[in-house]
């Protein structure tokens, strides 16, 4: 007997703040289009994401995927690192 999993949700977002305590703040923005007045209004979501290894930045672009509740407000976990803002390692040391 074969039961086959659902695909689950994933989003990807900025990184906004982390990690702090192995979790991240990641902002998906998405574009929706207003019932009433037909324009397009920019939609914000904020996440709380799991990242074992603490390899995401702030400013980092992620992708994140919907999990079992790993705290009281973190259902979410890092999947991959998609891009790191330009600039990256340009700072000098002294």
């Amino acid at each position: 007997m074969s039961e086959t999993r659902k695909a689950r949700r994933t989003a990807t977002g900025k990184v906004n703040r982390g990690p702090k305590g192995k979790t991240i703040v990641v902002e998906a923005t998405e574009l929706v289009r207003h019932p009433k007045y037909h324009r397009y209004v920019r939609r914000t979501t904020v996440y709380r994401a799991h990242d074992e290894a603490e390899e995401s930045r702030p400013g980092d672009t992620v992708e994140i995927m919907e999990t079992r509740p790993i705290s009281k407000t973190k259902h979410w976990r890092l999947v991959r690192v998609v891009s790191r803002p330009s600039g990256e390692g340009s700072e000098v040391r002294s």
